[in-house]
């Protein structure tokens, strides 16, 4: 029996077993309501309206503090003697690496598609929204963290339901706590196997197949889909096995390198239409209050747009405190003001470059799907867009894909990590346990599809968002207090009133497990 065969008889017994199962857990967690002639998924409602919430409640944090924020990522209110494992700059591009994935290429491409230019507004707007959510969520990850005796770090929603449940509302909360914390860690590591790892694998190989040579390719064969996903595999768990340390130094030289690639390619074909610029920013805005062709008008286009942002940058879903939660900080208020940053460069920077380029370029397969073509790959409308100006650009876009891929593998992998180990313990045969599942999965990724288990996947990791928020609501007063503690230390720092002495005063004691 060939691989091929053999690969195709176990997609195909996945998706009979688990099928049923997929949709009907699609239909609970991503259930629509009729709104203006198009359907508006609650699970995004609930989002957007968080972003809302928590932008009022901290007074447009994600625009007054921005400043600050960049300052924390340079490094200027660092203090000597904080525990944690890494600096502001790696926590936070070991988040983003998370977050930025083929989503910012594919999905927004089909998110301009369908609902029209008018919609990246929306995804903008949703963007600067989310930068108030993930604040709040990380500065709890970092408050409630645990640092164990070897000095490594625990954080996420999985510390940070219990522990602050626990503070606020005492027994109750606590065992309330516990069981959230369990959820939260099975829904953290079923997505990173499924969603964030074999698909990534998946969908980069396809990319990768497509620029050299199709299925006749020197990839396209079975053997050529086991290679690729062995390197893949090789090169995330040798990264996996330094842990966070590790994955922050690959990722904090990765991120800048790939985003720089794709947004110079995004340039250079806005440039080369620089005379088209202002009519497509004009067509955006326009089709934002006035769409054309668009189901359900402005509420479609909005809701479209609304909808890529919020599956895009993840804020209000816990993922992305687990990562922050090892930064080296004495103040969690800290590194939610970094954390801000995180929706403005995968959303208001990455998804917006994606869209502008795409509206400007123009190209035929954007138009067809516009004018009610079959629905194609999000990659190749991108992809067609970079070809408009010289034909090997696609070969840019592979490598930024690459690049996306791995580095969403690596960070989703040390988020199941912690989940696993809140699971099933810290032990040395745990984690290696869980290292060799997590390679496993990443060569099958470039094998199999499993679609079935990534649609269960990306409803698991909404179902999340549901607890993570409600918790973040009942915590907020915390993060509030966090923040003007931290406020308080900034304005001691730059008056030169700020001694080590007083930052150890400041600081509440870490609780350290074994």
């Amino acid at each position: 029996m060939s691989l091929d065969s053999i690969t195709t008889s176990v997609d195909q017994a996945v998706s009979g077993f688990f099928e049923p199962i997929a949709k009907w857990l699609g239909e609970v967690v991503f259930y629509s309501v009729p709104v203006g002639g198009t359907q508006l998924p609650l699970i995004v409602a609930w989002l957007v309206v968080a972003g809302v919430v928590f932008t009022a409640w901290f007074g447009g944090v994600q625009v007054r503090k921005f400043k600050l924020a960049v300052n924390v990522v340079r490094g200027k209110y660092d203090e000597k003697g904080s525990t944690g494992e890494v600096n502001h700059f790696q926590a936070l591009t070991a988040a983003v690496s998370g977050t930025v994935g083929l989503g910012n290429i594919a999905g927004v491409a089909v998110a301009v598609s369908i609902g029209g230019p008018g919609a990246t507004f929306w995804m903008i707007l949703c963007g600067l929204l989310g930068m108030a959510t993930k604040f709040v969520e990380v500065t709890l990850g970092v408050k409630y963290r645990e640092v164990h005796a070897d000095g490594t770090v625990s954080g996420g929603p999985m510390h940070y339901l219990p522990k602050g449940l626990a503070d606020r509302f005492g027994a109750r909360g606590k065992t309330l706590g516990k069981v959230l914390a369990v959820l939260a860690s099975a829904f953290v590591l079923f997505f990173g196997l499924f969603g964030g790892n074999l698909f990534q694998v998946n969908q980069s190989y396809a990319q990768l197949v497509s620029v050299t040579g199709g299925e006749s390719g020197m990839l396209g064969s079975s053997a050529g889909a086991l290679f690729f996903g062995v390197l893949i595999a090789a090169l995330v768990g040798i990264v996996l096995l330094g842990g966070i340390r590790s994955i922050a130094s690959v990722t904090s030289k990765l991120v800048p390198a790939m985003a720089g690639i794709y947004i110079a390619a995004c340039l250079v074909v806005i440039l080369v239409n620089v005379t088209e610029v202002p009519a497509a920013i004009s067509t955006i805005i326009e089709g934002a209050f006035n769409p054309q062709g668009v189901a359900g008008g402005v509420l479609g286009a909005l809701i479209i747009g609304f909808k890529r942002a919020a599956f895009s940058n993840e804020a209000g879903l816990g993922s992305a405190p687990i990562a922050h939660s090892a930064v080296k900080t004495k103040h969690p208020a800290s590194e939610g003001l970094v954390a801000l940053l995180e929706p403005f460069i995968d959303t208001v920077i990455i998804c917006t470059m994606t869209a502008l380029t795409i509206v400007i370029a123009n190209p035929a397969s954007y138009v067809e799907l516009r004018n009610g073509g079959e629905s194609i790959g999000g990659v190749t409308i991108t992809s067609d867009a970079f070809a408009t100006v010289l034909p090997w650009f696609p070969y840019i876009l592979t490598i930024a894909v690459m690049l996306f891929a791995i580095s969403t593998v690596l960070t989703w992998g040390y988020y199941c990590m912690k989940a696993w180990t809140h699971l099933f313990g810290r032990s040395k045969a745990s984690e290696v346990t869980f290292k060799v599942m997590y390679t496993l999965v990443a060569v099958a990724g470039s094998l199999l599809t499993l679609q079935t288990l990534i649609d269960m996947a990306d409803a698991v990791l909404f179902m999340l968002a549901v607890i993570n928020i409600i918790g973040l609501y009942l915590l907020a007063p915390v993060v509030k207090r966090e923040l003007n503690n931290f406020l308080d230390f900034v304005r001691r720092r730059d008056a030169g009133l700020e001694t080590e002495a007083d930052d150890d005063e400041d600081q509440e004691p870490v609780k350290t497990t074994v």
